[in-house]
């Protein structure tokens, strides 16, 4: 534990501040991912688009972590805790319902009003994160109300925004729109308790780079099973899309940024916690605003009031989330984390020392990080498929105003570099 205080002190950057950057890094680049599947009011299945989108997922979720750490490494952290597999393969099918429901909130919704309702998953990861996980446990009260009326703040923001789609003016909200909401809320329930075998994973010391490998094998085979089941099986329009490269392309773009946005939220989990580190990450709300509503238009046609309302219920929100991450963890509180990683250690027969050390960012030694000559034919093929899905690209059928599309552009690159920085310097992206 002093090694790891020594190394904080050293390094000049705490796990908290960390933890503040990836989250909002990841708020940057959540928002953004679900641009490419407003393809779905092409007449494309929701189905179709979740597949075609978590196949990129799934090619990115390889790519990343073979690139940081190779898969040497990566392997040897998961069979250290083999029973931390099963947990993320779960979190994993999780995901995939909930990203299959966003896509039919954004059909019947749209973005601008979407997000803020599937947001509430950071008050259901809250409850989940305090029940199994002693958060907030010897908090003084000063966080304690933080986290409190943020969590109500962020409930009023998602009742705000519900009302104003059912009465409003919205062009995005049709006669689905009830659909919409119970979609948006159905995937913030899914979410909200995926972020469980998270906290799990990294009370335990796994990093999240090795986490999410085996996270996509649950999530891509979830999705499949899903088009098959529910969508014509075999002749569902999702292999159909398959050919469609012009199209699948912006859906594989689209899961590719969502895994650069989700790795900074799990990191930002790992460092802040359930209760903090997601309504951090949670800020795409404001980044799903900026996109539905200065890219594609959403808000253009609505009246006054509704503009103001869901404006209003967006501002809630994310004073609320932010409420919620400022609440920084006292030493009594660090105290409550220390025995719920003792208890892990104690059930699964791992050293307490070395897990304490893994949770501050330290490397263990004895783990290669040498690439073979299989992860340079890993992120070989992953940049293959990009390539050869994006010579065959072409400009989605939708108005977009493609200045905006620059602005955003810069943002993202902009909070890319400085995650990325930020989290090198301080852990080496462990």
């Amino acid at each position: 534990m002093a090694s790891v205080v020594k190394k904080v002190e050293q390094k000049g950057m705490s796990l908290h501040v960390l933890g503040v950057i990836c989250g909002l890094t990841a708020g940057v680049w959540l928002g953004a991912a679900e641009a490419p599947t407003k393809l779905v009011t092409a007449g494309y299945s929701p189905f179709a688009i979740s597949l075609c989108m978590v196949a990129g997922v799934f090619t990115a979720r390889w790519t990343f972590p073979t690139l940081l750490k190779g898969t040497g490494y990566v392997f040897t952290d998961l069979f250290e805790r083999k029973h931390l597999i099963v947990w993320a393969l779960l979190a994993g099918a999780l995901w995939a319902v909930a990203n299959t429901l966003t896509v039919f909130a954004i059909r019947d919704v749209g973005l601008a009003v979407a997000f803020p309702l599937w947001n509430m998953n950071s008050l259901i990861g809250l409850i989940w994160g305090r029940v199994l996980f002693c958060e907030l446990k010897g908090a003084s009260a000063k966080n304690i109300s933080k986290v409190v009326l943020g969590a109500i703040a962020i409930v009023l923001a998602a009742v705000m925004l519900g009302f104003s789609t059912l009465h409003g003016g919205s062009a995005a909200a049709g006669h689905n729109a009830l659909s919409g909401i119970i979609a948006a809320i159905g995937a913030s329930l899914m979410w909200g308790t995926m972020y469980v075998p998270y906290r799990k994973a990294y009370l335990s010391g796994m990093n999240p780079l090795s986490f999410v490998t085996a996270f996509t094998v649950g999530e891509l085979g979830t999705v499949l099973a899903l088009t098959l089941a529910l969508d014509g099986g075999w002749h569902s329009s999702a292999f159909q899309l398959l050919h469609v490269r012009g199209a699948v392309f912006w859906l594989f773009l689209g899961g590719f940024v969502w895994v650069i946005g989700d790795l900074f939220q799990q990191f930002a989990t790992k460092y802040l916690g359930i209760g903090r580190g997601i309504p951090l990450s949670n800020t795409n709300q404001l980044w799903g605003l900026a996109w539905g509503a200065l890219v594609f238009g959403e808000l253009a046609s609505a009246d006054r009031a509704h503009k103001l309302l869901v404006v209003a219920g967006s501002l809630v929100m994310i004073l609320g989330a932010l409420a919620i991450s400022t609440a920084v963890a006292s030493a009594r509180e660090e105290s409550s984390t220390n025995e719920a990683v003792l208890r892990e250690c104690n059930r699964y027969g791992l050293d307490y020392n070395q897990t304490i050390a893994s949770m501050g960012g330290d490397e263990f030694s004895d783990r290669s990080q040498h690439k073979r000559w299989w992860d340079y034919l890993i992120l070989a093929s992953a940049t293959a498929v990009f390539l050869w899905l994006g010579v065959r690209a072409v400009v989605p059928p939708l108005q977009m105003n493609t200045g905006w599309v620059a602005v955003l552009g810069c943002v993202l690159l902009i909070s890319l570099t400085v995650g990325t920085w930020s989290l090198w310097r301080r852990t080496r992206f462990s």
